[in-house]
This record gives C-alpha cells, sequence and structure tokens, in this order.
C-alpha cells in the first residue's frame, strides 16, 4: 500500500474534476480512474486489446480488471482472459462513506453526512456470487480495497415524509485506509467470522458475522464451493455446516 501515491492521484483527479466542470462529467468515473493509475500509470498499459476484448491494464504478463460494481459484467471476457494469462479484479468497499446531496441545476452542496454503514469484506459477497462458476480457476485473484469515499448524490425532491430522494453520481476517493488479497482457494477463510460454532447454521453465521441472513446464505453458498465449509447434516430445515479442515 502506498497511501501517498494514492493521496496524490485523488487529488490529482478531484482538480481535473473541478477544471472539467462538475461531478461526473468526467469520460470515466474517478474511482475507476484513480485505480487504474494507482495499479500501473503506464498509458502503455492500460486499455489493451486482448482476445477480443479490452483489459483495463495488460504488461505483456497479466491482466488487472478494475471493477466497481457488476462482476457479472466480466462474464463474457473472462473465460478467454483466464486461458491466456492471471487475471487481478480489483474491487473498491467504501470503508466509510460520506453522503454530499448537490443540488442538479446549481451545483450547490444541500448537505454532507456521514453514513452510518460501514464497508467490510462481506461486502464483495454479492459480486464474486456473480461469477461463482469462474472463482476455482487457479489463474483468478481477487484485490479488494477498502476507501474513505464521498459519494455525491443529485437531489431529485423529496418523498411522503419529507425523506429525500436522489440518484447518485460520483464517488470520489479520499482515502486509501486497507486491502485484503485472494490468491487461493485457502483465502477464502478470511470470510469465516471468529467466534463461530464448530458446528453452525447460516443464521449462527449471519450473527457472529454480523451481517443479515441472506448475505450470510450466499456467502455459505459460495464457501461450500469453494469447500472452505462442508455441508454435514440438518436440523429441521437448517443445513448445518463445519469449517473445512486444511489438507496436510
Amino acid at each position: 500500500m502506498d497511501q501517498e501515491l494514492f493521496f496524490n492521484l485523488c487529488r490529482e483527479y478531484a482538480a481535473r474534476e473541478k477544471l472539467s466542470g462538475g461531478i461526473g462529467t468526467l469520460s470515466e468515473k474517478t474511482i475507476h480512474a484513480v485505480l487504474k493509475d494507482y495499479m500501473d500509470s503506464n498509458p502503455a498499459h492500460q486499455e489493451q486489446p486482448f482476445c477480443g476484448y479490452v483489459a483495463d491494464i495488460y504488461d505483456g504478463s497479466a491482466i488487472v480488471e478494475i471493477q466497481t460494481r457488476g462482476f457479472d459484467r466480466l462474464r463474457r471476457k473472462l473465460a478467454p482472459f483466464l486461458n491466456e494469462a492471471p487475471v487481478t479484479i480489483v474491487h473498491p468497499i467504501p470503508d466509510t462513506k460520506w453522503l454530499v446531496m448537490i443540488d442538479r441545476d446549481t451545483g450547490e452542496i444541500l448537505s454532507r453526512r456521514r453514513s452510518p454503514k460501514h464497508g467490510s469484506i462481506y461486502s464483495a459477497i454479492p459480486e464474486l456470487y456473480k461469477i461463482k462458476s469462474f472463482l476455482k480457476e487457479p489463474n483468478l485473484h481477487f484485490h479488494f480495497i477498502f476507501l474513505d469515499v464521498e459519494e455525491y448524490r443529485l437531489f431529485q425532491g423529496c418523498y411522503k415524509g419529507r425523506r429525500r430522494k436522489s440518484v447518485t453520481q460520483e464517488r470520489i476517493p479520499l482515502s486509501f485506509n486497507y486491502e485484503i488479497m485472494i490468491d487461493t482457494k485457502e483465502d477464502y477463510r478470511i470470510f469465516i467470522p471468529g467466534g463461530l460454532p464448530a458446528e453452525f447454521t447460516s443464521k449462527d453465521f449471519a450473527k457472529t458475522a454480523r451481517i443479515p441472513l441472506p448475505c450470510a446464505q450466499t456467502a455459505l453458498n459460495i464457501l461450500t464451493y469453494m469447500s472452505t465449509v462442508t455441508r454435514i447434516g440438518k436440523k429441521g430445515n437448517s443445513i448445518i455446516y463445519q469449517v473445512t479442515k486444511l489438507s496436510p
């Protein structure tokens, strides 16, 4: 992690936003652009044609795809990419998020508040599920980057009850907090929360990981597929799991 490099890139792209006339007017979303330069600033390696598609970064030996959301969009090019080169999917996850409401006509900032929600490694679960069939590929790697961000929303009026409605226009990175890599099947154990009982249900998993039950169920679906956990039986309508022992 190079905090100074990332901070300087954030400042550079923020300045470009101002010069271009406002939030979201650049041809490339800011987080995507910052991370692409952070991973490899050599323009000769960026936006490279490869196997009939375009790779965000290809340096002649490996591919990096910056995917802010929607892993399903990667499905078509992952198969040909993985047959030819290692692929790392870089996925930013907002750690702390500041919500900035702006007037859609004047660009005036109407409010700025910190979201009560925080990102975690479990924020990646819905995206991983979208490409579940590729997860066992030895050439596929993940780089999750946890950021503080400002999320700019265009004010669209109010619902009944005076709650504001808005449309997310742009997310601006503020700082690079930490990162998590997944390179091998064993690395999926990062999703096993500490304090989990030896035998557990999806409800136990959700409670221990402090995530919603649907997220826990999806996580266990992935972890079962990756042989990180094993289904060992049922209790009523609940499946009983245990963490798979590491091979000697």
